[in-house]
């Protein structure tokens, strides 16, 4: 399986170098020259699989220049970390117990070192990198590169956290982070990680990444310095690949769990920002996993919303941090990955849309690939009230806790159901532990946090509900602030140049 870019026609590569290039030289990002098919045969063998297992035999589906024995091998060193021995379970959500008619799968991507989803991917890429560097015979260092809106940026500073030939450099928006995501990252140990708050939001850090990859002086600085830039954000490959697997092993959960059979159609709804996490859904189901829409659940940052109703993708509008932060973006960079494939791979039609994107803040498509989209996607923003109010429903109804971003999931999913009385079994992504965001937790569910630290809540979540906290949240409280920083944006090069030399 070869790579190639999004915006040119630029030579193919193997995996292993577009992991670890990570973006494209003309600023595109890396897409599979084709994508594998695979059969319900092949599915269905998956049921009796460990996690590990369906994980390996996806990334062989892709990354056919590594060997099978080292695809399993990263698997299990991946995800051995986890606190469930199923890794990603499904929990089963029916609206009438007395009519299980259209079960609601909440699955699970949170269970590993970090509690948020971004682990299953950022466990994953260290190891494929670390191979990487073998396969292409590079000997500089790589400097692994992110922008986060929360998750992403613990969760690879845990996963490169004092990887050989690695440094990783993590930029987050100063207060646009919850007090638990940025004590997370500001805590991370390691002799070769960086963690920088930008002034700004996310898109502000993103757009600043973006302009170091695409920076030539700078690139060619860092490598007098015997330092090549990658990224560990979904703009890379080897990061987004490990995402298509959980979408099989949900499937085939739900299968084990007797809510629906092998060849059934099911939807499949994703909290959404910057367009990763519901890609890779879009890559199952492009491969021949059963499925029949794709609910694309933002929040009031609702510019996906618009895009998928009126066809125009326009970041020229006010931004909002929420209480789903980690959905706080107005740039979903992966949404490329989609045009690109959606438009027959028209390298001039991405790249004009993505100059339109970058000079005027937004760009039209064209009426076919519109009616493309709409074969498969449906698009649903929830509000700030509504969110609390799943919490609390959903709690209230079944015992059982979900964070904030999980609740624009199943609230999306619960209004597309009210507008077309379509209850076909859903396969719902819950994407971080209620503990990432207990203040917003605890007042959806009517309690007061008048008073109470951020630390202090984690145990005021506990001793209402009995749900256990993750053990690297428990253990905030006595960790050390080892990060600092702060710079604005226009100061995030020089701050990567001074990391790379020391």
């Amino acid at each position: 399986m070869k790579y190639v870019s999004t915006r040119s026609k630029t030579k193919p590569i193997s995996s292993a170098e577009a992991i670890l290039q990570g973006l494209a030289a003309d600023g595109g990002l890396f897409v599979p020259e084709k994508i594998p098919k695979v059969t319900l045969d092949e599915i269905g063998a998956l049921v009796d699989k460990t996690y590990e297992q369906r994980a390996a035999w996806l990334l062989g589906k892709y990354l056919t220049d590594y060997t099978p024995e080292e695809l399993g091998e990263c698997t299990e060193l991946a995800y051995n970390w986890f606190d469930v021995p199923n890794r990603v379970p499904v929990m089963i959500l029916i609206q009438d117990p007395d009519d299980p008619v259209a079960p609601v799968g909440s699955m699970e991507l949170w269970h590993g070192p970090t509690s948020a989803f971004k682990d299953i991917a950022l466990q994953m890429l260290p190891r494929l990198m670390s191979l990487a560097l073998k396969k292409v015979g590079e000997t500089k260092t790589i400097l692994i590169l992110v922008a986060t809106s929360g998750d992403t940026g613990k969760a690879a500073l845990a996963g490169f956290a004092d990887v050989p030939q690695t440094k990783v450099m993590v930029f987050y928006p100063d207060g646009g982070v919850s007090k638990i995501q940025r004590l997370q990252m500001v805590t991370q140990r390691g002799d070769n990680v960086n963690v920088t708050a930008v002034r700004g939001n996310f898109d502000d850090a993103q757009t600043g990444v973006k302009k170091i990859f695409g920076d030539k002086v700078i690139n060619y600085e860092l490598d007098k310095l015997g330092v090549k830039l990658s990224s560990a954000n979904s703009i890379n490959w080897g990061r987004l690949v490990p995402q298509i697997a959980y979408y099989f092993s949900g499937y085939v959960e739900m299968i084990q769990a007797k809510q629906i059979k092998l060849g059934d159609k099911i939807h499949i709804s994703v909290p959404t920002g910057n367009f990763g996490n519901i890609l890779a859904a879009y890559y199952a189901l492009k491969m021949g996993l059963p499925v029949s829409k794709l609910i694309c659940a933002s929040n009031i940052n609702n510019v996906l919303t618009e895009f998928f109703v009126f066809g125009t993708y326009n970041r020229n509008r006010d931004f909002f941090r929420t209480i789903t932060p980690s959905m706080d973006i107005l740039i979903s960079s992966n949404l490329e990955r989609l045009l690109y494939h959606e438009s027959g791979g028209d390298c001039k039609q991405v790249s004009r849309y993505m100059k339109d994107l970058a000079e005027r803040g937004k760009y039209k498509i064209e009426h076919k690939l519109k009616e493309r989209l709409d074969k498969i996607f449906i698009a649903e923003y929830i509000t700030e009230d509504e969110t609390k109010l799943f919490i609390k429903r959903v709690y209230d109804s079944f015992k059982y806790l979900m964070d904030t971003h999980t609740a624009v999931s199943v609230a999306a999913l619960s209004k597309y159901r009210g507008r077309t009385n379509d209850f076909t079994p859903v396969l719902s992504a819950s994407t971080a532990s209620p503990y990432k965001f207990t203040g917003a937790v605890l007042e959806a569910l009517e309690q007061s946090t008048d008073g109470v630290d951020d630390l202090a809540q984690l145990e005021q979540l506990n001793t209402l509900t009995g749900v256990r906290i993750p053990r690297n949240l428990a253990e905030l409280s006595s960790a050390k602030i080892l990060h600092t920083d702060v710079c604005n944006p226009e100061e995030m090069a020089s701050r990567v140049l001074a990391f790379a030399e020391g």
